[in-house]
């Protein structure tokens, strides 16, 4: 199957669908923090390649309800950024995970279809993940695990906080890659 991971830097969703044999590329404006397939560029470049599956990640920078108190500054950057939205969503590609955290998605396009955290998946924190899903089932959780801690949530301020803070769980990772490798 050919995958696009758009708007992920880490190589992580790429390389947990790679090591089951999918052809996947991540794509980002940024370069990859792991050796393997990625796009360095915008995803719109190569989004009608033929891709089978795509898992978007959208920058929430402007989208996050987390940042709610700045929002009435930032009018046009929302409208920009749920114009990107739209854009992954309608995507010619059959199969479509958008995940975002809790944002203005939700009353501007749609609800999600689920809400994941990752003490479903292996990991003892919190951080609620939503997903907007076409053509895939929901994921199911793969290992629920003791402990909540808001590890995210309560990052010291420094330079690279957005960019830890956007990584995606290698068990939710792994669990979208296991049961979404092989949707039909």
């Amino acid at each position: 199957m050919r995958v696009l991971v758009a708007c992920e830097f880490s190589g992580v969703v790429r390389d947990a669908f790679a090591k089951l044999g999918h052809d996947a590329v991540s794509c980002d404006l940024l370069p990859t923090d792991r050796p393997g397939p990625h796009y360095c560029g915008d995803v719109r470049d190569i989004l009608a390649n033929g891709w089978d599956l795509m898992v978007a990640h959208p920058p929430c920078t402007h989208l996050a309800v987390s940042g709610a108190r700045w929002f009435k500054d930032k009018q046009q950057e929302q409208e920009d950024a749920l114009e990107f939205v739209r854009l992954l969503l309608g995507a010619d590609i059959p199969r479509i995970a958008l995940e975002n955290p809790v944002s203005i998605i939700s009353t501007r396009i749609r609800k999600p279809d689920q809400i994941i955290q990752p003490w479903q998946f292996g990991h003892g924190e919190t951080k609620a993940t939503c997903l907007w899903l076409k053509g895939l089932p929901m994921l199911q959780p793969t290992c629920v695990v003791d402990g909540r801690e808001d590890r995210i949530h309560r990052m010291a301020p420094s330079p690279d906080r957005w960019r830890e803070r956007s990584r995606t769980y290698q068990g939710i990772a792994d669990a979208m890659a296991t049961q979404w490798g092989d949707a039909q």
